[in-house]
């Protein structure tokens, strides 16, 4: 049945529906099957997305309609299909009358993935009105907590020096702890990696005291703040709220030095809200795993890893991983830096549309994957900026002098790339980013060829 008649108007105009604040607008890559026009399967999607059905209905009434979905943009040749929704259509807490990501998702990213007549439909951006965003929590921290904990200045207070202890499972708890210590001589904050929580070899009632303990030898040490972002990643709240009290049961006078980790992707919206509203004294740590089941660039269905990062910010992330950029192992590109300043800037430009945050804080881009001090100023270069937390687990640890220095290396990584310096000649006269060449030689050869003969002695 072609609704085209009802859930499209084409001759609505973009500006207008952001001037009027009463809709969310999405932007798709679809494509119709074969036999279906192109503005039939956009307004049969529209519909499945808001208030239709396959057939007319006598319930319908004059109200419903007023709150259908509306195609309002096509255009086949570059399958970009725009589509109006109604703030009204979105389910609200009955408890505070707060929007929810698991609505937005329902509607615009539900059971239109399966419809019969639709080969495929991405959603690559969306834009929040300011009466939208008002309804959602935000984050409660950012990156400037984390900045005046380390005694940094608040604004532009630089690269948060992290690692994720490795292997990622494997290691029981006193070597998990004396691992947490040797980095946290040189660094600052360290992660637990995304399936480390509550194993029978590493239990979390005697790991994490353990880590509190190198935590505190470390500071006492360099005098110097430090950093544990905790998963407490579980199915049921009341578990994750658990473990979170007894982490900073165990922290103390620290807990203020104490992130929660939260796999947000395989986890769904409910354990990111727990996690912002049970804890908001506390800095919150989004891990995306799992996220490229539907944003890899491979899956034409689902939603783009912007568009994730994008929701996480509404939802109250602190910080989410958004990929190394090309920079590091895991799939991406340079361009991908999109993602880093719609999520921490006032106001941004995505692929379609111009998003201003009204007011609410912003949330940290967070890169690991492959990423050691040599990788670093090109990284940085390419998004013109540091302030922002990389967890270099290899590249910390795969340091031939060990976690410290690996640490340390990746300070002076910074460093170089502030100073604007030659990274092979700055490393002449900093060791540990010297020895950085001959802990990673491949990327060393292949970023830098000569430096073998340039640093001679330097990074033997």
């Amino acid at each position: 049945m072609d609704q085209s008649n009802r859930y499209a108007d084409l001759s609505l105009k973009e500006e207008d529906l952001i001037k009027g604040g009463r809709h969310i607008l999405c932007a798709y890559k679809m494509k119709p099957k074969a036999g279906t026009g192109y503005l039939e399967g956009a307004a049969h999607f529209a519909a499945e997305s808001s208030t239709g059905t396959n057939v007319e209905v006598s319930t319908t009434d004059e109200f419903t309609k007023g709150v259908d979905a509306l195609v309002y943009h096509i255009d086949e040749a570059a399958e970009d299909m725009r589509i109006a929704y109604p703030i009204d259509l979105f389910d609200r807490n009955i408890t505070d009358g707060r929007m929810m990501i698991v609505s937005f998702l329902t509607l615009t990213i539900g059971n239109n993935q399966g419809m019969g007549d639709i080969e495929y439909a991405k959603m690559y951006d969306f834009y929040m009105p300011e009466r939208a965003i008002q309804l959602f929590d935000g984050p409660a921290k950012d990156i400037s907590d984390l900045w005046r904990i380390l005694g940094r200045p608040v604004k532009d207070g630089g690269y948060i020096a992290g690692t994720i202890i490795k292997p990622k499972l494997g290691l029981r708890p006193e070597p998990f702890a004396r691992a947490a210590y040797q980095f946290w001589l040189g660094g600052d904050f360290i992660k637990n990696d995304e399936p480390q929580g509550n194993q029978v070899f590493a239990p979390m009632r005697k790991t994490i005291p353990l880590v509190y303990d190198a935590m505190k030898r470390a500071m006492d040490e360099t005098g110097q703040a430090k950093i544990f972002s905790a998963n407490i990643t579980a199915d049921d709240h009341y578990e994750m709220i658990a473990r979170g009290e007894f982490i900073l049961e165990t922290f103390g006078p620290d807990a203020d030095k104490v992130a929660f980790l939260v796999d947000g992707y395989v986890g769904g919206p409910g354990m990111i809200t727990t996690a912002r509203r049970r804890f908001a004294n506390q800095y919150l740590h989004y891990h995306r795993a799992g996220h490229g089941a539907v944003t890899s660039p491979q899956s034409k269905r689902g939603y783009t890893a912007y568009v994730l990062a994008k929701m996480s910010r509404l939802q109250g992330a602190s910080g989410i991983h958004v990929g190394t950029m090309g920079y590091g192992k895991m799939e991406g590109e340079s361009d991908d830096r999109i993602i880093a300043y719609m999520i921490e800037r006032d106001e941004c430009q995505g692929p379609v549309y111009f998003q201003k945050w009204d007011g609410i804080r912003a949330t940290t881009p967070i890169i690991s994957g492959g990423m050691n001090a040599l990788r670093m100023p090109g990284f940085f270069a390419n998004l013109g900026h540091s302030n922002l937390i990389m967890t270099a687990g290899g590249g910390a640890f795969g340091h031939v002098d060990g976690g410290a220095a690996g640490a340390i290396s990746l300070r002076q990584a910074e460093q170089c790339w502030k100073a604007g310096a030659d990274p092979v000649e700055f490393a002449r006269d900093h060791r540990e980013f010297a020895r950085a060449f001959a802990s990673f030689p491949q990327d060393a050869d292949k970023i830098y060829p000569g430096w073998r003969d340039a640093l001679g002695r330097a990074a033997a």
